[in-house]
């Protein structure tokens, strides 16, 4: 009798599974070995992320004419699982510049925009950041404090923001701003500002419990002159801007918590059979092969739930409701394996040499930031009352 093998409902093409093993060999090869330094003592890796440039990884799903991958948004999901398997810090480096800054500029910025900046952020020469959150504007993002107020030919940006990936490192920030209080979040701009714009000061390094190798910092906006030429779409355009972006960073995030997630299952398979109890592996133990179930089965369906989002946004379909699905669920499980993970190690998950609690203190992040899991629900429930 003939044994059935799993089938794949997403058939992934050549292509796609080409962009997941290059992805995984340069995890394995180019990561793995400095992850635990890094994350030690807060290191950007800075020469892992060029490299990722070199690769491509930078700008995936950016047009080929403005340097970019040219890829679809499920070879992003693939090449996130893989990097985030072994270090979700480059992973958020690489999701933030993919999916909040380069897809925003080549979606809503002009011709002038796209030439100027795309190429090098796709390159890796230059990282990009995404500036939303502040002290009193983090899941309420129509609360913006931070204002741009119009001056004719400029911006005049004064503000603060805060919680920012790529804060210290980055040389273009897609920042959020109120122009028109009156009006709310049909208010609200979108400005490129650079690096070295005057008044523009990056504030110090946060001192994180996870993803510690990404830099993450609070952004201070004093009377900056950002010229009109800047700003991402029309008038007003800068809440609905966010609001897209994020819908599409999820589905980053989502990936992110799945590599973690699966990183802890490939970590805790290769432990089990390894370490001995009562004179066996302790794989063959009912008690770890339940948690070993459990966890693969719950990064499957993750995976699925990523893929679908990932579909949907490649098909021009509405995937607000299956990319907040995804996240909600992936950074879930993601938590859960690695609290499993640390367990299955016994005394050796709770030292850094084993990766595990690294596991674990990075995938907490993924419950929180791009949306937190409440507001995931949040958005789930709308769009099924809709």
């Amino acid at each position: 009798m003939q044994t059935a093998t799993s089938s794949n409902i997403y058939q992934l093409s050549e292509e796609q599974l080409a962009v997941r093993d290059a992805a995984r060999d340069f995890a394995q090869s180019e990561l793995w070995a400095g992850v635990i330094e890094r994350d030690e003592h807060q290191k950007f890796p800075a020469e892992q992320v060029k490299k990722m440039g070199e690769l491509g990884f930078m700008g995936m799903m950016v047009s080929p004419e403005y340097g970019g991958s040219g890829l679809d948004t499920v070879s992003y999901v693939l090449a996130m699982e893989e990097i985030s398997k072994v270090d979700a810090s480059c992973s958020v480096i690489m999701s933030v510049n993919n999916s909040l800054v380069c897809w925003g500029l080549e979606k809503y910025g002009t011709e002038e925009q796209k030439q100027k900046y795309l190429p090098r952020l796709c390159s890796g020469e230059i990282i990009g950041a995404f500036a939303l959150s502040e002290p009193e504007a983090g899941s309420d993002a129509t609360s913006q404090r931070t204002t741009a107020e119009d001056k004719g030919d400029y911006y005049l940006l004064n503000g603060t923001k805060n919680w920012i990936t790529n804060g210290t490192t980055a040389s273009v920030y897609l920042v959020i701003a109120q122009t028109n209080p009156e009006l709310k979040s049909r208010g609200i701009n979108v400005l490129i500002v650079e690096k070295d714009m005057p008044g523009f000061i990056q504030g110090p390094k946060e001192n994180k419990l996870g993803i510690r190798g990404s830099d993450t910092c609070s952004l201070m906006f004093t009377d900056v002159k950002v010229p009109k030429e800047n700003r991402i779409g029309a008038d007003g355009f800068g809440f609905k801007f966010a609001m897209q972006v994020l819908a599409g960073g999820r589905i980053g995030i989502a990936s992110q918590a799945l590599g973690i997630a699966s990183g802890a299952l490939e970590l805790s398979l290769k432990y089990s059979k390894e370490r001995k109890a009562f004179g066996v592996p302790i794989s063959q133990h009912q008690a770890i092969q339940f948690k070993l179930a459990d966890m693969a089965t719950n990064i499957d369906a993750a995976r699925l739930l990523c893929l679908q989002a990932a579909a949907d946004k490649d098909n021009g379909a509405d995937y607000a409701k299956s990319g907040a699905m995804a996240k909600l669920f992936a950074s879930k499980v993601a938590m859960d394996s690695a609290v499993e993970a640390v367990q299955i190690h016994g005394g050796y998950g709770f030292v850094k040499e084993y990766h595990v609690e690294r596991l674990m203190r990075d995938a907490k992040i993924t419950q929180i930031y791009e949306g937190t899991s409440e507001i995931q629900k949040i958005v789930i429930s709308r769009e099924l009352l809709k």
